[in-house]
């Protein structure tokens, strides 16, 4: 093993496997002042986009009779797409992604948090006797997270 010049004993960070550097960069970037405002902007945009996509799960479900795991799905999808558009003009302002491959690559993280919403809902409603509707701002707290990842360090790479 070859140590570093200036600290005899330590190995250089080149030389550190790939996943100790790169967690640890995460890490520090993860709890950065700049992830906070990133967060509180991502939610704020997702109550708002959240309690439009409640209002439609609401309405197809109570208005008009749709399956409730296909009005969480639809009222998801329009939310989502509500919540590209002020994220890219808010939340990750400044990106230097193209706005098609970033609309692409955003449905592409809608699609992984529709597979955890709608997994953790389905739990949920079958499980528990949680309202669908508690259930759904339940979820949404673990998808939005996951989401928030997602979007922040691989598609606006912002963190």
């Amino acid at each position: 093993m070859r140590m570093s010049l200036c600290n005899p004993g330590v190995m250089p960070r080149w030389r550190r496997p790939a996943d100790d550097r790169n967690l640890s960069a995460l890490a520090k970037r993860l709890w950065s002042r700049k992830a906070a405002v990133l967060l509180a902007r991502n939610t704020v945009v997702s109550c708002l986009v959240f309690a439009i996509g409640l209002a439609v799960l609401w309405g197809l479900v109570e208005l008009w009779r749709v399956d409730k795991l296909l009005a969480a799905a639809a009222g998801f999808l329009v939310s989502n797409s509500i919540h590209y558009a002020l994220g890219r003009a808010w939340i990750y302002r400044g990106t230097e992604r193209e706005v098609a491959s970033g609309y692409a690559f955003f449905l592409v993280n809608a699609c992984i948090g529709l597979v955890i919403t709608l997994a953790l809902f389905a739990a949920f409603l079958r499980w528990t006797s949680i309202h669908y509707l508690a259930a759904r701002v339940l979820v949404s707290v673990f998808a939005g997270l996951a989401m928030f990842l997602l979007n922040a360090t691989l598609n606006f790479k912002r963190l």
